[in-house]
């Protein structure tokens, strides 16, 4: 069963609102690495009172606490990802998409002394698609 974004916040500790329980839940939802202004503009049809500073302050306390995850896979927009498995970023040079693929459990023994607290790992490439689409 899927976890709700109210349990999700709870298990961090941080208090739910409204607006924090809309930005996690189109994040758990919507698993297509939107930007801040992605999720404002999608949010604010069905809550007219949300702001651009508190779709920026909730993806920052979220981030903060570890119940998401910002990519900075490209220099111009953070994008943020609410899937907590360990996993691999793919961006499409093409057509700007970022895919997700799982990664198979990393050999880090040599970083014994180290307290990693966060692993990101990036690709970047053409996809299948557009390579299809070039290729014709």
């Amino acid at each position: 069963m899927k976890e709700s974004a109210q349990n999700r916040l709870r298990r961090y500790n941080i208090k739910p609102s409204v607006q924090r329980m809309a930005v996690l839940d189109y994040l758990m939802t919507h698993h297509t690495h939107p930007t801040a202004d992605t999720i404002f503009n999608a949010l604010y049809p069905s809550i007219p009172t949300l702001s651009k500073a508190t779709v920026y302050n909730t993806l920052n306390l979220l981030t903060e606490h570890g119940v998401i995850q910002m990519i900075t896979i490209d220099e111009k927009n953070a994008r943020f990802d609410a899937r907590e498995t360990p996993h691999l970023h793919f961006k499409c040079a093409s057509c700007g998409e970022i895919f997700d693929f799982d990664l198979p459990p990393l050999q880090i023994e040599s970083l014994k002394d180290y307290d990693i607290s966060d692993i990101q790992v990036y690709c970047k490439g053409t996809c299948p698609s557009c390579q299809k689409k070039t290729q014709h």
